[in-house]
């Protein structure tokens, strides 16, 4: 199994057809972004290269391949306004395994550990993630990488009828 990563730095248009893919999967929607009902988990979003563009002046992002096929991405920003814990130097880490292909080998484990050292050359000493609480496999991953969990956001996001929290992790470098 071969594992890489590249900084994006140039969107495609090939590169939009799999982050639209990835934005509008139903079984990826509840688990990348809050949603408050019903009609925002069935909503769809198509994402435009000026998006993906603006996008890039505040996020870091790294493709992920598997065996030369692109299959998810893995980003941070610095400091942004969610943060839990408002502690300056902060990045706010993201990942998303897009491809079913990629998920339960490993990859997410390496995407993280490759995230972090990124975050460490750029000087930055903390991390902060939110997951939400009926995600256990990424909870139980990130709990294996080191996260702690520094606090909860109860009522954040709605899957299967019923509202649900956000659980914060840090971890320091």
């Amino acid at each position: 199994m071969t594992i890489n990563f590249i900084k994006l730095t140039e969107p495609t248009s090939s590169l939009l057809e799999a982050f639209n893919r990835w934005e509008n999967d139903p079984s990826l929607i509840p688990l990348t972004r809050p949603n408050q009902n019903q009609t925002d988990l069935e909503r769809r979003d198509k994402i435009t290269l000026d998006d993906l563009t603006k996008y890039l002046e505040n996020h870091h992002i790294f493709l992920i391949y598997w065996n030369d096929q692109l299959i998810g991405e893995v980003n941070y920003m610095i400091d942004p306004g969610h943060l839990y814990k408002k502690e300056p130097g902060t990045a706010w880490i993201g990942i998303t395994i897009g491809e079913s292909i990629g998920r339960g080998k490993g990859i997410g484990y390496s995407a993280i550990q490759y995230l972090e050292e990124q975050i460490k050359q750029q000087g930055l000493k903390r991390m902060e993630l939110g997951v939400f609480e009926f995600n256990k496999q990424a909870h139980k991953l990130y709990q294996k990488l080191g996260y702690k969990e520094i606090g909860r956001i109860e009522n954040f996001t709605y899957w299967e009828g019923k509202m649900w929290t956000d659980i914060r992790m840090e971890k320091y470098l």
